[in-house]
């Protein structure tokens, strides 16, 4: 008896790759003109628009007249949208940020008529359970995934795991065991090879799954063959063991829906064995991932500070909303990863500063319209015990300045009665100051008395928390180093590519002295000599936990992979890192040497050690939150945080540690990174418990 295959026809539509975005578009009007002429003339059952919205908003943003043609068609239950508004990364992307995602995504799919939804991953570089819960609390309760499922079976039941190993929510999930491209049948090869291909393609679904199985038909910005049914049929004519019904993934989620329970998996799904993860890509384009962890918490805190205002909320909910949809076009998978064209990413920083724009004049004019003076604050997130800087055109005593700018005053910017002319143009003053505020409470900053456990000399910054030392030209913070170290990579934008004969070359100090001390808060700058100049600055406050790293430098060669490494003196067997907002556990072989591990077969990855994070990662005993440093490793007893990885190829087919090609060999000017590069973290020491305490301290909600 033949099997059932459900072919589900389908096209993974990158908004921008390897082409920039108008220009993908131009190829989207002609592939989606064509699918609804095949459902107007059934020559075509069904259509998956590949789990988002955005691609059918910018087709119909170009053909208006064709919106009622695709409500029929969705309603009809032959064509599929959503539920999210735009493909994004899972790792780093944070949870308000998804939840925006299906909040957009699904208003938009219902008012077209879809009411048929699953979370759908196919590309994704890896899948963190973490999203499980957000997809069911939308009612979603079934997802698709493919990179990173190792051997799991075509049906399973995935689910998270706490730090206790007791349950958490679990969903219905599909493994896309050969992935979502299949284009044998839109091929121009005969039909006798499409079946011989095809069949190899089944044969091997089959391994993994029951008696029905599910086949994409389509791929990357693919349109449809105007004969696929007939071909369907003259394949079937040829295949013995399988028998192919085009139809949708919800016809087969009805098939097998009883299948799910037969095999559990809970936690992350990173396993490279059988598919590419291309984790390169999390320590690519720095400069974006930076650019994006800065941008969506300050939306955030714009969105909050409008909701604190109950009466602005209305009046600012739609440009909000305007300004997160520009965030989620630069959160698509291939954009964040830093794996596209320049140009894309060019277009990506643009984005970027148009959504702050937005949200600094969103905060301006809610200061202002309620009269909220330079010397007051607002805390819109947990209560908060810290510091806090402030800008303001009076001289004032009792406060710590720290900047001097020539500018504007923002309520005279916000002022529709008033233009700024050039007697207004003023000495604008930046100050710190302590403050102790409780959730959601207002106050007015209140000179303190020249107190303080901050000390600072050549040699030493510390306070009664926290201490760094130089001596012996060796950088330590309480008992573990603290060193720079570059290594040879001979990569891409998706994968590192190591040397197997390089150890890498380790910075040296070159110099230290005391930039700034004060009552509040003082820093201590060395250099570090590394091929390039590295300016190092501590930065410390009075009662602190942490110290803050600020580092600038001109980066003046490629194909290099730079690093801030931390001696934490014994191995590192686990980590805890932030995702989607909540600390994980990861487990590490630290002996494990990616080097010494380089695939020499064609068709594999080479498995290394490190991971994504959002925001912060902690190893035994020290603990380091970032700002926009989105990859981590663990080497031995070394952490090491990725500073900056420079090469110079989309995809280069002779990558060491991927023996494939990733995409299209296209060499990028930008994605060197040379000139001005810098990096923000803080490092603090403890237990793995304060990584969520620090994260939040760093990234606090004062406005």
């Amino acid at each position: 008896m033949k099997k059932k295959v459900i072919g589900f026809v389908h096209t993974h539509w990158d908004r921008e790759w390897y082409r920039e975005f108008e220009v993908f578009r131009m190829r989207l009007l002609r592939v989606f003109d064509n699918i609804l002429e095949l459902l107007k003339s059934d020559k075509l059952p069904s259509f998956y628009f590949d789990g988002h919205t955005a691609a059918l908003e910018d087709y119909l943003e170009m053909r208006p007249e064709k919106t009622d043609a695709v409500k029929k068609f969705i309603s009809d239950k032959r064509l599929f949208i959503g539920p999210f508004y735009c493909l994004i990364d899972e790792f780093l992307t944070d949870e308000k940020v998804i939840r925006k995602n299906l909040e957009i995504g699904l208003k938009y799919a219902r008012e077209m008529g879809c009411e048929d939804f699953l979370g759908y991953f196919a590309d994704t570089f890896g899948h963190t359970p973490n999203t499980i819960p957000l997809l069911k609390e939308y009612g979603i309760n079934t997802a698709i995934v493919w990179r990173g499922c190792g051997d799991i079976p075509s049906e399973f039941t995935w689910g998270g795991v706490n730090e206790d190993n007791k349950n958490k929510s679990s969903i219905n999930c599909i493994n896309l065991v050969r992935g979502y491209f299949n284009d044998y049948i839109s091929s121009r090869m005969d039909i006798d090879k499409k079946a011989e291909c095809i069949k190899k393609e089944l044969d091997k679904i089959a391994e993994h799954s029951g008696d029905v199985l599910l086949m994409p038909i389509g791929g990357d910005h693919l349109g449809v063959h105007s004969d696929i049914m007939q071909i369907v049929d003259d394949v079937n004519q040829r295949l013995e063991d399988y028998e192919i019904q085009l139809g949708s993934i919800f016809d087969y989620i009805e098939l097998v829906k009883n299948n799910f329970s037969q095999f559990e998996y809970r936690g992350e799904l990173r396993d490279n064995s059988k598919t590419f993860t291309l984790q390169g890509s999390y320590s690519s384009r720095l400069d974006l991932k930076r650019l994006n962890i800065e941008t969506s918490h300050l939306l955030d805190k714009a969105d909050r500070l409008r909701q604190y205002f109950k009466h602005e909320t209305s009046k600012y909910e739609r440009v909000i909303d305007y300004a997160y949809k520009f965030l989620l076009q630069n959160q698509a998978h291939d954009s964040i990863y830093g794996c596209s064209l320049d140009d894309v990413h060019r277009e990506d920083i643009v984005r970027y500063k148009k959504i702050q724009q937005i949200a600094n004049t969103v905060i301006d004019e809610i200061r202002f319209k309620n009269k909220i003076s330079d010397t007051e604050i607002i805390n819109l997130g947990e209560k908060y015990r810290g510091t806090v800087e402030f800008s303001t055109s009076q001289k004032l005593d009792g406060f710590q300045l720290i900047d001097t700018q020539m500018g504007f005053e923002k309520e005279l910017l916000t002022d529709t009665l008033r233009v700024p002319v050039t007697e207004d143009y003023c000495e604008l003053y930046t100050y710190i100051a302590n403050v102790d505020i409780d959730k959601n409470k207002k106050m007015t900053l209140i000179p303190e008395a020249e107190t303080t456990d901050v000390f600072v000399s050549d040699k030493c910054i510390g306070n009664s928390k926290i201490f760094l030392s130089i001596e012996n030209d060796k950088i330590k913070i309480g008992n573990y180093e603290m060193k720079f170290i570059d290594y040879i990579d001979k990569g891409d934008s998706y994968n590192e590519g190591p040397d197997e004969n390089d150890s890498g070359k380790i910075g040296k100090l070159i110099g230290s002295k005391v930039l700034y001390e004060g009552t509040i808060r003082s820093a201590l700058q060395f250099q570090i000599d590394i091929g390039d100049i590295l300016n190092v600055i501590a930065e410390l406050d009075t009662q602190a936990d942490m110290i803050n790293f600020k580092i600038d430098w001109v980066n003046t060669y490629t194909n290099h992979n730079l690093q801030v490494l931390f001696d934490t003196e014994e191995k590192i067997y686990k980590t805890y890192s932030e995702d989607t907002n909540q600390i994980i556990t990861r487990e590490f072989d630290p002996d494990y040497d990616i080097r010494k591990n380089l695939p020499k077969t064609r068709g594999l990855e080479a498995f290394n050690n490190t991971a994504p994070m959002q925001r912060g990662v902690w190893a035994n005993g020290i603990g380091i939150v970032t700002e926009g440093l989105t990859q981590y490793e663990v080497s031995g007893v070394n952490l090491g945080i990725s500073l900056l990885r420079s090469t110079d190829i989309l995809s280069n087919p002779k990558n060491p540690a991927r023996t494939t090609p990733a995409g299209p060999p296209i060499a990028l000017n930008d994605l060197k990174q040379l000139g001005e590069n810098s990096a923000r973290f803080s490092v603090f020491l403890g237990d793995s418990g304060a990584l969520g305490a620090m994260i939040q301290q760093i990234y606090n909600y004062i406005i």
